[in-house]
């Protein structure tokens, strides 16, 4: 899975802005089309560079309104700053998407642009017209949840992006600590309006987010033994300086002062306010008890998957998914000898210790190596499977101390574009018990490559296509790909141990019983429990490892609805490109079409592969 605390707070915060005058093209018609007569090559060209500063144009204003992804672009000019989370910015930014949209249309005729060009103009209006569009719901989500927020995605943030490499860095992280304050104020505030609209994070979050917060401000130079987070981040970083020691005393002076001063009380106000929510909440789970719930759900399914399918489709779906992935592990259960139901070997897979590691830290040491080992040795078999690779560097790391209580199972975070910050594959280590060897294959394909690291680090590495489409989030193409490159090493003789076989199909069927579960949650009412246990008796993952998925479902309404469509759509291109052309078919000219153009609906996506095929069959 992509993301984490980014992934929520980039899609809150990541919002369109107004753009400055910007070199114009011809005013279109809006039901225009290519016209049949020939456009001039020079009109089309010079049409084109002007469309695409002004999609840049565009694109780093809404850089520049959100600090915390200015950071993962490395965009100067708000080390110092958060994001701002008042009512009247969110006001503001949708009357800047409005005027946006308004002269994307009126100053870009796509009847007159290259063929790329046309297709950002698409993107780039599909997503202002969605932004605006999704406004209606602004409060329907939890911004504090066990999956990510403030809580604990401002720590994750000064450590793994907020670079240190001079005073004024340091001093910009700083003016960050000191603004925590009025930050989580802000937060506070969010949090009151949604109790107040009845939008209450169920009662089961938070322990989490209250065992995070204390977890922040736990050690020093807060209380108790060690040092915490951030304040070992901080000086690590000051004394890494070449300054003289006066020099390193302040700052580290100051950062204490911010730290005791403003984040440990800003962090109390937060932990005495969930403690009050807490009290509050209630165990509904399901988006139904949001204000227009039903609606609400129904915009969310088809803004996550990119498609027209409602609640009772997606359920079908997932029903049918799972009889299928079943019977092929029956074959599985019968290749290595097991006697026995289905169910009998899902508790032998929860249960038997030969799939899991000591819960110590040399289980955990052993197995971040198995998982570096197996990226090493994909790594060998990329080029059977692709044209392009990325350049990024990867690492693999297990997810830190005060976050791995509450975070997800395992997530990728991208490299920085310009390759000051690797791609980094977390796995949880926090309970080896949720982490059996038999799926550590599918996972760090998934995650790493060629799944999450192979498709976000080519897409933030293309060239000739504006800033906004490598960093375009579509769940649906990002998440589809990370499933569908769990099954394609099986193609290139991976997944040998058949253990490790019936891991990569386990992790399919995970995927398939989320369409299952999160449509019976948010649509059908399902109860917390009731999901627990269709979790528990289709699939072959540990208890702790079910609740904490279907804990997550409730939090992130449809987006866990992305990873099996999206998987769907892809196989189902390549085999209509396979069909389609033959002994001509070439996997790795299919992979180039899906990867090259950034993430896409997947509808373009089909476009895009209908137009590889007739490429194709046109050369004869």
């Amino acid at each position: 899975m992509h993301r984490r605390f980014h992934t929520a707070l980039v899609a809150a915060l990541f919002i369109t802005a107004c753009a400055k005058d910007a070199p114009s093209v011809p005013t279109p018609d809006p039901d225009a089309s290519m016209d049949e007569s020939p456009v001039d090559p020079g009109t089309i060209e010079q049409a084109s560079l002007a469309a695409n500063a002004l999609f840049d144009e565009l694109f780093m204003e809404q850089v520049k309104r959100n600090p915390i992804f200015a950071d993962y672009l490395g965009v100067g000019g708000s080390q110092d700053k958060w994001p701002d989370l008042s009512e009247a910015f969110a006001d503001d930014d949708l009357a800047l998407a409005k005027r946006q949209l308004a002269r994307l249309k009126t100053n870009v005729d796509p009847a007159v642009l290259d063929e790329a060009t046309r297709l950002s103009f698409r993107l780039m209006v599909r997503n202002l017209e969605q932004r605006i569009a999704m406004d209606r719901w602004r409060d329907h989500n939890y911004p504090v949840n066990q999956m990510g927020g403030l809580q604990s995605g401002l720590p994750t943030h000064l450590r793994n992006v907020h670079r240190v490499r001079s005073v004024a860095d340091a001093n910009n992280y700083i003016a960050r600590l000191n603004a925590m304050g009025p930050l989580l104020d802000q937060l506070i505030d969010n949090l009151k309006r949604r109790e107040n609209k009845g939008i209450v994070a169920p009662k089961f979050v938070y322990p989490y987010v209250i065992d995070d917060s204390r977890r922040i401000i736990s050690g020093a130079p807060f209380d108790g033994e060690g040092d915490s987070t951030l304040w070992a981040d901080i000086t690590t970083k000051i004394n890494a300086l070449d300054i003289d020691d006066d020099q390193k005393q302040d700052l580290m002076s100051r950062a204490k002062r911010a730290l005791t001063q403003v984040v440990g009380p800003a962090y109390q106000d937060l932990i005495v306010h969930l403690e009050g929510l807490s009290k509050r909440a209630t165990a509904d789970d399901g988006a139904w008890k949001f204000p227009d719930g039903e609606a609400f759900y129904a915009a969310a399914l088809r803004r996550t998957t990119t498609t027209d399918m409602d609640a009772e489709d997606i359920h079908a779906l997932g029903l049918a998914e799972v009889a299928r992935i079943h019977d092929e592990m029956r074959r599985i259960m019968d290749d290595v000898g097991f006697e026995g139901s289905l169910g009998d070997f899902f508790d032998f897979m929860r249960t038997d210790p030969q799939f899991y590691f000591d819960d110590t830290p040399e289980g955990r040491a052993a197995y971040l190596a198995d998982a570096t080992a197996l990226i090493d040795a994909m790594r060998e078999r990329l080029d059977d499977m692709f044209i392009v690779k990325p350049k990024a560097a990867l690492e693999v790391r297990a997810v830190e101390p005060y976050r791995e209580a509450s975070a997800g199972k395992a997530f990728y975070n991208r490299p920085a574009p310009d390759g000051s910050r690797p791609g980094i594959y977390y796995a949880n280590l926090y309970r080896m018990a949720d982490m059996p060897t038999y799926q550590m294959e599918a996972l760090a394909y998934h995650e790493a490559i060629p799944g999450h690291h192979m498709q976000l680090a080519i897409a933030q590495e293309l060239e000739g296509i504006p800033m906004f489409r490598k960093w375009n989030r579509v769940t649906a193409y990002t998440e589809g790909w990370g499933l569908y490159s769990e099954k394609l090493p099986k193609e290139f003789g991976f997944y040998e141990d058949p253990y490790s076989d019936f891991g990569r199909l386990a992790m399919e069927l995970w995927r398939a019983c989320r369409l299952v579960v999160d449509t019976g949650i948010h649509h059908k009412r399902w109860t917390r429990e009731q999901a627990i246990d269709y979790l528990s008796k289709n699939s072959p993952n540990p208890k702790g490892d079910v609740v904490k998925a279907i804990e997550r479902y409730i939090v992130l309404p449809s987006q866990a609805t992305a990873y099996k469509i999206g998987m769907n759509k892809m196989l189902d291109l390549r085999e209509r490109a396979r069909e389609a052309l033959g002994d001509r078919f070439d996997l790795r000219r299919f992979h180039d079409v899906v990867l090259k153009n950034g993430p896409v609906p997947l509808a373009v996506l089909e476009s895009l592969v209908d137009d590889y095929i007739q490429g194709e069959l046109a050369k004869g």
